[in-house]
């Protein structure tokens, strides 16, 4: 029997697969990641397949940040505010 797998974006923008399923949700058309539970990725998705074709998973956010994504400004605030700051 195998075990269910899940491909996963790395840090380095290279596609992976893991055992263990995504923490983190993103767009890589828009480069923007947030939480599976997001409205606003959940909105998306209900509108169409456009946005589930280019809709990729991180292990964490960290690993989201390192592959060049921002923060959802919906569902990870603080986070968006953080990164306005650095971003400029």
């Amino acid at each position: 029997m195998t075990s269910k797998t899940y491909r996963l974006l790395g840090p380095d923008g290279a596609f992976y697969d893991s055992v263990t399923s995504g923490l983190f949700g993103g767009h890589a058309k828009q480069r923007i990641y947030g939480r599976l539970d997001c409205r606003a990725a959940a909105r998306a998705l209900a509108k169409g397949d456009t946005y589930r074709r280019r809709r990729v998973f991180f292990a964490d956010e960290a690993s989201a940040i390192a592959a060049g994504y921002r923060p959802c400004a919906i569902c990870l605030p603080t986070q968006y505010r953080a990164w306005r700051i650095t971003a400029g």
